[in-house]
């Protein structure tokens, strides 16, 4: 890219001097009007022609249909968001220059589910066969548009290879901050992704107590799913299971599996109890009131990793009584698999689950059509499942972003035109059967990275899935050029600085409402110093506030009412950087590791609570 721009400056400053010596000649196209815009993913058929299409005052929106209004509608919103002003949206008629005409055409077949065709010249038009097809034409014009208002006039058709383009994001013991999932949800969008698969726990009505920390509340949930809705992003809710089951188990010892010794397995749910079964489709019913997805994610994976069938003889009867003498303790693991197959196929959902509990020594096969996202090199390969007819994602363990250990190396992956058909263990030459890939993000050591380094360190990985799932996993020549693309188009509109600290650096005097000369308990004095990562320090005659003791979950202190106090200050120590939220009359005091507010406790301490379970203080700063 940056060679590609010094030949381009060279000629133009030859055209320059030549202009000089020459008499005039008729007017041809600028280089930049006939370069290929830039957009990621890149456009691979571009098909300049002269002039350009000027965004300006007099643009309209211009749609009909209720579809192309709604493209339009959301389109308006994110030029006001990127700062291109108010646009109004009209129904057709007459267009006139500047426009923009929002078009679903469903006889457009050629352009499938999600492409669409952009035409620009004197007007812009949009045209896809379907809302989904418009919608992602108009996010390559927004990143047109944030590199000014002159776009090259032109055409193209652009339609993805891949169905699926996804983000895994692990919010199952971690809470991750609302504000970070809807920024995440917009740069999908941006950027042409469409599945948000969401490991989570929602907190629950019926069995509150699964309601530990750190779950969503079933409200902030359909915020989510409808920002969702909004930006053609699905987000797919999971509960692993039967392994990974602690999160909701915890405290249900009689749903846990027992081994031969009477110890219990607090993660690993006894999937021989019909009592199991129907808690987890309970769970399944609850989600189904906040989430609108048409797949279910149940995980699936590692349930007996690191033990022996033969601990557990009640496996082997169960498979034994319901499938016969030569079925396999797996067998148990396997029929359960298939039993919230069927429950999730009754409510009109398809099951998902990752590709390492297919391999065993099962007679039992997994119900065909069930999709594969797969992550393991084992024994059964890729090209085996698919031919069983598995629906197969690749969510190869290459594309983890893990806190505090492994990060996908996308330079590398892009230098080697990674694709979709290259899976941990094999290499595919047809992409038939494969429906794509996505990045997983893992909390594995919560106290790793904060959310802000981990936005940062997703981005390059989102938009290297972005451009290998929509196009040519390899449009530029070095990864350096790729990069410079993501830099051109920046972030999506209405993307959330949430690095800004309100206050400036400084001491401050930090005070609840109501606090007294006679209640030092609710008043402090402390230094607030901006960390590189967007967070704050907040440091007292005594050391830096930092939230310890309590039961450590993936070595984060998450259980609430656990004290925040003056710790050795340093400065790699995630647990002592916070978010100053501000809040009417002052701020909140939020962790950045175990998202909880401090409040003060009756005996003057300072401890962190949900928000929605204890009220959280609102603390009054004054400079010093």
């Amino acid at each position: 890219m940056a060679e590609c721009r010094k030949r381009r400056f060279r000629f133009i400053g030859f055209a320059a001097v030549f202009a000089l010596l020459a008499a005039p000649a008729p007017a041809v196209a600028a280089p930049q009007e006939r370069a290929v815009p830039v957009t990621v993913p890149a456009l691979t058929n571009w098909a300049p022609q002269p002039g350009s299409y000027d965004f300006g005052p007099g643009t309209r929106l211009v749609a009909d249909s209720r579809s192309e209004r709604e493209v339009a509608d959301t389109l308006a919103d994110d030029l006001k968001a990127a700062g291109h002003g108010r646009v109004p949206v009209v129904r057709g008629g007459v267009t006139r220059p500047g426009d923009i005409v929002i078009e679903v055409r469903p006889t457009k077949g050629s352009l499938g589910a999600e492409g669409y065709e952009l035409q620009a010249g004197k007007r812009l038009s949009v045209t896809g066969a379907t809302e989904t097809g418009a919608f992602y034409g108009t996010r390559t014009l927004l990143q047109l548009l944030a590199q000014g208002h002159h776009i090259p006039a032109g055409r193209t058709v652009d339609v993805p290879r891949y169905k699926e383009r996804g983000v895994g994001v692990c919010a199952c013991y971690i809470h991750i901050s609302l504000p970070w999932l809807e920024n995440l949800v917009r740069e999908m969008a941006y950027h042409k992704l469409n599945q948000l698969l969401l490991e989570l726990k929602v907190k629950s009505a019926a069995h509150s107590e699964a309601n530990t920390w750190g779950y969503y509340t079933p409200d902030e949930m359909r915020r989510l799913v409808a920002l969702g809705d909004k930006y053609h992003v699905e987000i797919i809710p999971e509960i692993n299971s039967p392994g990974h089951m602690d999160p909701w188990i915890e405290n249900r010892p009689d749903l846990q599996l027992t081994d031969s010794d009477g110890n219990k397995q607090p993660a690993r749910l006894d999937v021989t109890q019909q009592a199991a079964f129907d808690y987890y489709t309970s769970l399944m019913d609850e989600y189904a009131q906040v989430f609108t997805a048409t797949s279910w994610h149940m995980g699936a994976d590692e349930y007996m990793l690191g033990s022996d069938y033969s601990k557990y003889p009640q496996m082997l009867r169960y498979a034994q009584e319901k499938y016969g003498a030569n079925a396999t303790p797996q067998d148990a693991y396997i029929d359960f698999i298939n039993r919230v197959q069927a429950y999730a196929a009754s409510k009109g959902k398809k099951l998902r689950i990752w590709n390492d509990g297919l391999a065993g020594a099962n007679t039992v096969p997994v119900t065909a059509g069930t999709t594969v996202e797969h992550w393991l090199n084992v024994t059964e390969k890729p090209s085996q499942l698919i031919a069983e007819g598995y629906p197969l994602m690749n969510a190869a363990y290459s594309l983890y972003l893990v806190r505090g250990g492994f990060h996908s190396d996308t330079e590398a992956l892009y230098d080697q035109s990674w694709d979709p058909r290259s899976f941990e263990g094999e290499k595919l030459t047809s992409s038939d059967g494969i429906t794509g890939a996505k990045i997983s993000l893992w909390p594995d050591n919560g106290r790793g990275e904060t959310e802000n380094e981990v936005a940062t360190d997703t981005e390059p990985a989102l938009r290297h899935l972005a451009q290998a799932t929509w196009g040519d996993p390899h449009p530029d020549t070095t990864y350096a050029a790729f990069t410079a693309r993501g830099t051109a188009v920046g972030h999506a509109p209405g993307w959330r600085d949430l690095t800004r600290v309100p206050v400036t650096d400084g001491t401050y005097t930090f005070r609840t409402a109501g606090a007294t000369a006679a209640s030092t308990s609710a008043s402090f004095d402390a230094t607030v110093q901006r960390t590189p990562d967007g967070y704050a320090t907040v440091r007292t005659a005594d050391g830096c506030l930092e939230v310890q003791g309590g039961k450590l979950t993936l070595n984060v202190p998450l259980q609430p009412g656990v004290s925040a106090a003056p710790q050795p200050c340093d400065a790699v120590n995630t647990m002592q950087r916070w978010e100053l939220e501000p809040t009417a009359g002052g701020f909140r005091l939020v962790n950045a590791i175990t998202q909880m507010a401090l409040s003060v406790a009756d005996d003057g301490r300072l401890v962190q609570y949900p928000p929605d379970q204890h009220q959280p203080a609102t603390w009054h700063l004054t400079a010093h």
